[in-house]
């Protein structure tokens, strides 16, 4: 091809694409004013034991079963460990400092914890994976 009729060519779809690019949106920095803010992932039922007592009536192999629980630390046992209650019962947690997310919790916040069982001989308590605060 000569380079005119490349020219020729190349015009019109250079034209055409600057109108597309110009109703891309926008990636990368948003100014402050126009960000939203939304609640990320997957919003709605859930796999697993999702109350205190089908947690604790779990037979002897539910360890490393998920769970998913909405309620209150009452009071902290030093170290990573936590009372959770949410109305059917109480249980031990353990969150290690990484997955609070910045969260902070007092035992008047509702929260929902992610995690799965730890089942041992004589004693039941979840590892937790994520908190969330409840709004």
């Amino acid at each position: 091809m000569s380079i005119k009729r490349t020219s020729l060519f190349l015009l019109p779809v250079a034209l055409l694409s600057t109108s597309v690019l110009a109703e891309a949106p926008t990636q990368g920095f948003v100014p402050s004013k126009a960000v939203q803010t939304q609640q990320q992932g997957f919003n709605g039922p859930t796999y697993g034991l999702n109350t205190v007592k089908a947690v604790l009536d779990a037979g002897m192999f539910s360890d490393d079963t998920p769970v998913t629980l909405t309620g209150h630390i009452s009071h902290s046992l030093g170290s990573e460990n936590y009372t959770f209650t949410d109305g059917t019962g109480s249980i031990t947690i353990e969150i290690e400092h990484d997955k609070w997310f910045g969260a902070q919790v007092t035992p008047e916040t509702k929260i929902t914890i992610q995690g799965e069982i730890d089942k041992e001989f004589n004693h039941t308590s979840i590892d937790v994976d994520y908190v969330r605060v409840v709004s």
